[in-house]
């Protein structure tokens, strides 16, 4: 982990209102691992004052890509960025998705800008020789993102495109027509959907890993501001970003709140 100055290489709306940010360190590529996040600092001025974590999205060569969207003014600010902006970056942070293991077959699952760390993570599983089927949700078909994921099933809150209904509803309809033997779960999205995710991955037995979103300002656990609640470990609850991200579902408790 290190701070690194990186150039901005590029920025692009890559569907309504999510955008692509492209910035260069040879050490974070390098290093990265999928699940990893990194926490950027928006402005070199002290407002925003807080970093905002982005799952890394994909590597080439020397470049990383984060995917996001406009929320705030801190998001509007990185959007704005131009080729030659210099971006502060903190990472390699949080603790990846488990790609080794006796398992043939990947089903992601990701709701959102949960989308993010799918990439990296298909990338990954190809290396491995391990079979991708992708479920991908959204609200509505212009705000899916379906950019270098594998065998993409989409579903839509509205219906606007694919399945009409909850990406996890998706999954289970299309697992209970068409199985998949040893099979892993990776999950990205809001605890709404994780907390589904996981309760499908209970009930069919399904190895199963989620990535958990959390209100973080450090991302280096100084600010205990992302905590989990966590099953049979030596401390009741943990941080989702030293902890985490990732997480296999039978070792933490998703709250209802």
């Amino acid at each position: 982990m290190k701070i690194v100055e990186a150039p901005v290489v590029a920025v692009r709306e890559a569907t309504e209102g999510i955008f692509v940010l492209t910035f260069e360190s040879p050490f974070l590529a390098a290093s990265i691992l999928p699940g990893q996040f990194v926490n950027v600092r928006v402005h070199s001025g002290w407002d925003p004052l807080l970093r905002r974590p982005f799952s890394v999205s994909r590597t080439a060569g020397n470049t990383l890509e984060i995917l996001f969207g406009v929320v705030g003014r801190g998001t509007a600010i990185l959007a704005g960025k131009r080729p030659g902006d210099v971006v502060n970056v903190l990472g390699p942070l949080g603790v990846p998705y488990t790609i080794e293991g006796n398992f043939s077959n990947a089903i992601l699952i990701a709701g959102g800008l949960g989308v993010a760390p799918m990439p990296i993570l298909t990338s990954a599983l190809k290396h491995k020789g391990k079979h991708v089927e992708t479920f991908l949700g959204a609200r509505a078909a212009n705000q899916l993102a379906p950019f270098h994921l594998e065998n993409v099933h989409n579903a839509t809150d509205d219906g606007s495109k694919g399945f009409h209904g909850t990406v996890v509803a998706l999954a289970e309809h299309y697992l209970k027509e068409h199985p998949i033997p040893d099979a892993k779960i990776f999950a990205c999205g809001p605890t709404p959907m994780l907390r589904a995710v996981s309760d499908f991955a209970k009930a069919t037995g399904i190895d199963c890993q989620l990535s958990l979103e959390g209100d973080m300002a450090c991302g280096i656990g100084i600010c205990q501001g992302c905590p989990v609640e966590r099953v049979g470990a030596a401390r009741k609850y943990g941080l989702v970003c030293v902890d985490g991200p990732a997480f296999d579902s039978k070792d933490i408790v998703l709250s209802q709140a």
